[in-house]
């Protein structure tokens, strides 16, 4: 008879930065539960992310599943992060600066190639 094992190892790796992946790979659990959560399965999710390994997939999935409340705490904390990220991004003025430049640039050759319109 075989002994079902009682603890299985998850397949998920935190970087130094504080970002989990998928171990051995750079897809972010967020990846993964983003793609999950839009009703992708595990087969689909691995067409899309070649580079994991199926058996990984459904891991994390199970993961997810077990440890829900965890796993949104963690998502909305890196969503957290990434917007504060971008509110520093865009108020560097050099951002502006740069933002200005190339939306002038963009408008520039937008016109000149319809003023022969």
């Amino acid at each position: 008879m075989i002994a079902p094992e009682t603890t299985q190892n998850v397949p998920l790796t935190v970087t130094e930065d504080g970002t989990i992946r998928i171990t051995g790979s750079r897809v972010s659990l967020e990846s993964l539960v983003w793609q999950y959560e839009q009703g992708g399965g595990a087969e689909q999710i691995h067409e899309n992310f070649p580079s994991l390994k199926l058996a990984d997939i459904y891991a994390v999935i199970s993961y997810y599943l077990n440890h829900r409340q965890q796993v949104d705490e963690y998502l909305h904390d890196q969503e957290a992060k990434a917007q504060t990220l971008r509110e520093d991004i865009e108020a560097d003025p050099v951002y502006k600066s740069k933002l200005t430049e190339l939306r002038e640039r963009i408008k520039s050759r937008y016109d000149s190639q319809h003023r022969h319109d």
